[in-house]
């Protein structure tokens, strides 16, 4: 038997919440400054994974090519944002209701996400979440980033613990990738943000909805 996934980490937008709708308005706040047309929701599902810079910069792609400030717009999407980053955004399903029961079970959890730590704990905040993770990493806490390996291990090491006693669980490339990078096994649902088939990331196991993580720690033999 494998030894018990004592640490969860979790990714934050497209896993715990479909954030989505809220970063699109403070998108289309931001290219509605610089003159540039909207794009929709179902666009910035799409750009979502990767951090708030690319985001923005492929808000501006779509919306008729690259800021000529990049900095500048930047700034206006983090003043937006961080105004309101959680109004239309809601929890996936079951999602508290699992976060108890890992809790529960023994697990000790965290989020690790390349959403800047500011506006992911008003996030978590939001909607009572901060109780269940004993460390927060933003994609501005460390000098490295998801797909690094750098975010995930420094996140581990935030809560004193260890690649051989954790498990990733996200819906991104990114996350697939951190996970792959740092010897962890990873969970990805197939729900989330992204641009290509949940299929083809390469997770060790894929879930339909969060709150068949119990079930998929103990196909994994990390119970």
């Amino acid at each position: 038997m494998k030894t018990r996934a004592k640490t969860l980490v979790f990714d934050l937008d497209g896993t715990l919440v479909h954030s989505a709708p809220d970063l699109h308005a403070a998108l289309n706040l931001t290219l509605a400054d610089a003159g540039r047309p909207a794009v929709t929701l179902d666009q910035v599902t799409r750009m979502i994974g990767d951090g708030v810079a690319m985001l923005v910069s492929r808000g501006f792609e779509a919306s008729g090519g690259p800021s000529p400030d990049p900095d500048g717009a930047l700034d206006w999407f983090s003043t937006y944002y961080g105004r309101d980053a959680s109004t239309l955004t809601t929890l996936y399903p079951g999602v508290r209701e699992t976060l108890d029961r890992l809790r529960d079970s023994g697990h000790r959890m965290a989020v690790c996400t390349n959403k800047p730590a500011k506006p992911a704990m008003a996030v978590l905040e939001a909607f009572g979440l901060t109780e269940y993770f004993a460390a927060v990493a933003g994609g501005d806490t460390f000098p490295v980033r998801k797909p690094s390996p750098g975010h995930l291990l420094g996140t581990l090491a935030m809560m004193q613990s260890d690649p051989e006693h954790a498990v990733m669980v996200g819906d991104s490339p990114s996350d697939v990738q951190v996970a792959l990078n740092a010897a962890v096994p990873v969970i990805a649902v197939a729900y989330g943000y992204r641009r290509i088939p949940a299929e083809d990331m390469g997770a060790d196991i894929l879930i339909d909805t969060f709150d068949q993580i119990p079930d998929a720690l103990l196909k994994l033999g990390l119970h």
